[in-house]
């Protein structure tokens, strides 16, 4: 199974570029949705206290 998964990425470099890239935009959209959850909460926090 090993050597049919790296077989394939030798011979279809671009799926596995292809493949990296979207991890990657996955993690920075999660990340920016994580940060924009927190900023909402300490924006309510700091109404809050007003």
């Amino acid at each position: 199974m090993m050597c049919f998964f790296k077989n394939f990425l030798d011979c279809n470099s671009l799926y596995s570029v292809l493949i990296i890239a979207i991890i990657v935009w996955l993690g920075i959209f999660l990340y920016i949705y994580r940060l924009h959850k927190r900023i909402k909460n300490l924006e309510k926090k700091f109404n809050n206290k007003e």
